[in-house]
């Protein structure tokens, strides 16, 4: 199981809704997809899509903030049904691979926190420029885990933990400071990168990470630690808290560019 594409076969699919929601939430969250939508260069009257749009809480940002109309596509049933509850009446379960629009439909797309979670990244990408007119905009962001650190006594420990949910849980942990080069493959222009770093102190904020409390004992149940190791990294996490020491932090990169 990777993340969000497999949502609607988990025992409790609407909780994914939830975890969403107290993302956008954070400040974080909110002002780096504030950022990704400024560099679509949204204008009123123009047509965006949003690829893995999730609860589609951003795609009604860009409509009611710059008065755009936009499509919003996720793999997820559970999803399409909050888009929907939002008020985003072009809301379409499909798959990121092979979009359900014509060629040169849009005037921008974006996929935030989508490749990281996708079999196969690159057709995804030919797609969104595929949908895209000519001088039309192209942003990507996904944080990027060969950036993360974390501050518990064994460092060699968190180091393998970390590399778990880098290599493991997700599909494409490490592929967001490729996107640049993947976009200038496709001959696309103008294009630009910025990070982000999510830099965590408390370890309830942004949901507690996505659970990162839990990576550990998720790396014993595939393998990869043993429960020993497990049941250290959590007492090393939890006495971190304690001390005041914890801190975790993971750089997200901002890519966007225009089609040629």
């Amino acid at each position: 199981m990777h993340g969000f594409t497999d949502v609607d076969r988990q025992s409790d699919p609407d909780s994914w809704v939830g975890v969403l929601d107290r993302l956008t939430q954070e400040p974080f969250y909110q002002a780096y997809q504030q950022r990704v939508r400024e560099l679509l260069h949204p204008a009123p009257g123009r047509r965006y899509v949003d690829v893995g749009a999730g609860t589609g809480a951003s795609a009604a940002q860009l409509k009611d903030q710059y008065g755009v109309s936009v499509a919003a596509v996720d793999y997820a049933l559970t999803m399409a049904a909050a888009m929907q509850a939002r008020g985003l009446t072009q809301s379409t379960v499909a798959d990121a691979h092979h979009l359900p629009f014509l060629s040169n439909s849009f005037d921008g797309a974006w996929a935030d926190r989508t490749l990281q979670h996708l079999a196969d990244p690159h057709a995804a990408i030919k797609e969104l420029i595929r949908v895209v007119r000519p001088g039309g905009r192209i942003a990507l962001a996904d944080p990027d885990y060969d950036t993360q650190v974390l501050d518990i006594a064994d460092q060699g420990l968190a180091r393998r933990v970390l590399r778990f949910r880098a290599d493991v849980l997700l599909r494409n942990g490490t592929l967001a400071h490729q996107h640049a080069g993947l976009l200038a493959t496709h001959g696309l222009a103008d294009i630009t990168v910025e990070s982000r770093t999510l830099l965590v102190r408390n370890p309830t904020a942004v949901d507690n990470v996505l659970g990162l409390r839990s990576w550990a004992a998720t790396a014993t149940q595939r393998g990869a630690l043993d429960p020993a190791e497990a049941r250290a990294f959590e007492d090393q996490f939890d006495e971190a808290v304690v001390a005041q020491r914890f801190t975790y932090a993971v750089t997200f990169f901002l890519t966007a560019a225009t089609v040629a």
